[in-house]
Formats: C-alpha cells, sequence, structure tokens
C-alpha cells in the first residue's frame, strides 16, 4: 500500500482537505498510511456526483449490476488473506477474525448480486372491472452511509451492496478510525463497470463529513451503525428534510445460563460472545446471568479459560485477543473497571493493561462476579474485553433481568430444555434471539438488527434490506 491515499469522488481519485495517519493499535510504531481527509465542501460534491451517477445506474440492466457485484465479491474472496490482514493491522482483531470479516464481505456482494436477479414485481386484481395493478419496487436515489470502526468492511459492505443491487447510488463516509480496509473497498469498486459517480469515498470526521451527509436535503436515505448518542443525532438531522434513516445503535446483551446447561458449552458462548474481537461488537454478551445451582462452577471454568487466552499483537499466531482499537477506547474500559469495582462488583479475573513484546494498547479480559443489574457497568455500553456475571435464582428472574435494559439487540441462552428454549424464543425482547450459541455471530442471509434503542428503521441483510433501499410505486392501469 503506498502512503498516500486520496478520496474518491465523481469516479477520479481526490487529494483531500487535510490528512490523517492511520496507526496499528498492535505496533504504534507501524504506521499503516496517511489518509486524506474530505472537507465539507467536497461532501456535498460527492453528494452532486452522486445525483448524476443514479441517473445512469438506476436504469442499467439487471445483468450489468449482477456482473458488477460478483466481481466486487470475487475480488474480495481472492484476496481474503491479503485484505484480512491490513484489517487485523488497523483494528486489532486477530488475523484469522480479519480474514473472515473480508471473506464474508465478498459473500455479501454475492448474495446481494443474487438478489438483482430476483427483483420481480406483483401484479394484483383490482376491486374495479377493467383496471390492472402492479406494485414495483424502485431504488430511492443517493444513499449516505456511515459505518462504525469495530467491522471496517464488513459493516460497510452490508450497507454497500444492497445500495448498490437496487439501484442506487452511494456516498461512502468509514469511520476515520479504520480507513484503510475502506480504501481498498473502494479502489476494488472503483476498477467495476459504474457510471461515475455511482459510488464515492469520502473519508474525514464526524463533524465535517458526517455533520455535511446527515443535514443534505438532496439525499434520500442515510444508513448508520454507530453510537446511540450520534444515532440520534442522525435521526433529529434527517428528520428535518424527510431523509429515510436506518439506525444500529447501543446494546447491552445478555446470556443465559440455567440449571441444565452444558457448562462446557456455556464457557465457550461466553467466551466467544463476550472477549471475541476484544469485546468490541455490539452483539458481545456484556452481561452473563447464570443461576445459582451451576453459577460457582461456570465462573470457576470461565476464569479457567481467560486464563488459557493470548492476549498479544493481532498478527501473532496463537493470539485469541488482540489490541484495544485505540487510546481512548483503552482508557475508556479502564475507566469501567474502576466504575465496576466503586460499585462494589468483585473483579474476578484481569482489567488491566497489559505489556508485550510490541507498544500497543493491550488489556487483559476483565470478569466481575457479585453484580446486580442496577449497576451502571450492567446499564451502559461498555465496548471492550469486559463481561459481569449477574447470580439469579431461577429462569424467570434470568429472563426479567435480561429484558430489563433500554437495549434490545441479541440475546442468548445455554439449556438443554426445550420448554425453556421455545419460550426464551417469545419472551426475549430482542431483535435476535440464540440458543446454545454465542450471542456474537450471525448469518449474511437474513435481517439483522434489534428492538428499543438499539436499532430505529428497517432490518439491515437479507430481503429485508430492499425496504430500506428501495421505494414502493403502486400503478393503475385500464386498457
Amino acid at each position: 500500500m503506498s502512503n498516500s491515499h486520496p478520496l474518491y469522488i465523481h469516479g477520479q481519485w481526490v487529494a483531500g482537505a487535510t490528512r490523517i495517519k492511520n496507526i496499528n493499535p498492535s505496533d504504534l510504531s507501524d504506521v499503516i498510511g496517511e489518509f486524506d481527509q474530505a472537507s465539507s465542501e467536497q461532501t456535498k460534491e460527492a453528494i452532486r456526483a452522486a445525483q448524476a451517477g443514479f441517473t445512469d445506474w438506476s436504469t442499467s440492466g439487471l445483468e450489468q449490476r449482477y456482473g458488477v457485484l460478483m466481481a466486487i465479491g470475487d475480488e474480495l474472496i481472492a484476496r481474503k488473506n491479503e485484505l484480512g490482514e491490513l484489517l487485523s493491522r488497523e483494528e486489532g482483531k486477530p488475523l484469522a477474525e480479519g480474514q473472515g470479516e473480508v471473506y464474508r464481505s465478498g459473500q455479501f456482494f454475492h448474495y446481494y448480486a443474487a438478489e438483482v436477479l430476483r427483483q420481480i414485481d406483483e401484479r394484483t386484481e383490482s376491486v374495479r372491472p377493467g383496471v390492472e395493478v402492479d406494485t414495483r419496487r424502485e431504488p430511492l436515489g443517493v444513499v449516505g452511509i456511515i459505518s462504525p470502526w469495530n467491522f471496517p468492511m464488513a459493516t460497510a459492505v452490508w450497507k454497500i451492496a444492497p445500495a448498490l443491487a437496487f439501484g442506487n447510488a452511494v456516498v461512502f463516509k468509514p469511520a476515520n478510525l479504520v480507513p484503510a480496509s475502506a480504501w481498498e473497498l473502494a479502489k476494488i469498486i472503483s476498477k467495476q463497470d459504474l457510471p461515475a459517480g455511482t459510488f464515492n469515498l469520502v473519508m474525514g470526521s464526524g463533524s465535517d463529513v458526517g455533520e455535511t451527509l446527515i443535514n443534505s436535503p438532496d439525499i434520500q436515505a442515510v444508513s448508520f451503525t454507530g453510537s446511540l448518542e450520534v444515532g440520534r443525532r442522525v435521526a433529529a438531522a434527517t428528520v428535518g428534510n424527510l431523509v429515510k434513516c436506518q439506525l444500529e445503535m447501543g446494546s447491552k446483551n445478555a446470556l443465559v445460563v440455567l440449571d441444565d446447561a452444558d457448562l462446557d458449552l456455556a464457557v465457550e458462548a461466553a467466551f466467544n460472545g463476550a472477549y471475541s474481537g476484544s469485546g468490541q461488537k455490539c452483539t458481545a454478551s456484556s452481561r452473563l446471568i447464570v443461576t445459582d445451582a451451576v453459577h460457582d462452577e461456570f465462573v470457576a471454568k470461565l476464569k479457567a479459560r481467560l486464563e488459557q487466552a493470548k492476549v498479544g499483537h493481532a498478527l501473532e499466531e496463537g493470539v485469541q485477543i488482540g489490541p484495544i482499537a485505540d487510546e481512548r477506547q483503552l482508557e475508556s474500559n479502564l475507566a469501567w473497571i474502576e466504575r465496576g469495582q466503586k460499585e462494589g462488583a468483585t473483579l474476578a479475573f484481569g482489567g488491566s493493561r497489559v505489556e508485550v513484546d510490541t507498544e500497543g494498547y493491550y488489556m487483559a479480559p476483565a470478569l466481575f462476579t457479585d453484580t446486580s443489574n442496577t449497576m451502571a457497568i450492567n446499564r451502559e455500553e461498555v465496548f471492550g474485553p469486559i463481561a459481569c456475571v449477574i447470580r439469579v435464582p431461577d429462569y424467570e428472574t434470568a429472563l426479567a433481568t435480561l429484558n430489563d435494559t433500554q437495549y434490545g439487540l441479541t440475546a442468548g441462552i445455554i439449556t438443554n430444555s426445550l420448554k425453556y428454549a421455545s419460550d426464551f424464543k417469545a419472551r426475549a425482547q430482542t431483535g435476535c434471539v440464540m440458543v446454545n450459541l454465542p450471542t456474537a455471530g450471525t448469518d449474511y442471509h437474513v435481517p439483522f438488527g434489534g428492538r428499543k434503542n438499539s436499532s430505529f428503521g428497517p432490518r439491515e441483510q437479507g430481503q429485508y434490506a430492499r425496504e430500506f433501499y428501495t421505494v414502493v410505486k403502486t400503478c393503475y392501469v385500464r386498457a
């Protein structure tokens, strides 16, 4: 990768107003590159370019769209090792996770390439004789896409792929912490048979690029993934211009472990759900709700599992937990450790900064016990490798505790009881439910999203994505 990385606007690579350095959180001496930052005016230019590109792309043939999306997916999958290493360098997740994310991104493009050919309208009989009615879906126009830093490629792709598949033009703003993966994705897209302006990359700060994008009256939709606080700002801005918005925001997911659970399975589900990706996932299970009968054994087994976990450089073989994404997030995590102890929770394992061979933002995975659901550490999103065990007497208390939150993205239960599993699926107030599986980990061909303050607007992924990226038109015809 060259050191300079410009913006991509109207089919051209253009210099930004300023530049920032992208630093590897596993090794602070490793500068991945310098990435241009768009100004507010350049963001407006990208929106104008997208309006022009939309005219041609929205009327393009289905096979052209299919070919473009398939080609992007093919290249991502073919380069998963190379791009996965880049992703792990800039974000900090272990290499296998980085490579898996790139591979999954290719699958998203392949899936939506197939969706291009499944766009079949509906014909309906009118209640009036001699009148035909057909219902069709059409592209919205220009879509602003704002993606987070924890999945620098996958989250962006599951927005960009359906947007293009259904004939929209895109203005893409990646998280400023992880621009390298976004830039490589843009480079792949730039090589395809797309009208100029159909896809635009505007890297930059939220105050310049993000605010300009969400406040523009010249776009038709904004898809955002990030914090609840920023999501509310996006909603407030877009409603002023009557712009459609889709928001994926905070979470405080729980994994319930019942008396009859396979505890080895429960420990692996808790470890993968709470600590993979350094806990920096919206689907992470930061609350572990465990019934009395198995509480002590579960905690002992989970502590033993954490003792075995290797913390280190994302590219080092055998590492299971990489660094925290940046210094600010690490400081926030350590502040939560201190706050949890002040609230009366017992720090049963980890929670301190770790030193390895390279200077980076390393932290030992933390486990709190003796916590209650009223503690702030169980109420607010932490976004780090920190899990809290909540002891409960029975299933009903566990379910009530799980639902007692402002969020509702994912929930999991470990049990051998069909009765409890079925009841849990029906009564857990979340958008995704996992039985005998980690709360983190979803498929790409089915809907994804939450309830309460976790999500707003139509679901992402699968065929449900068309609800956001298309508009319905009803046509009446009298011969």
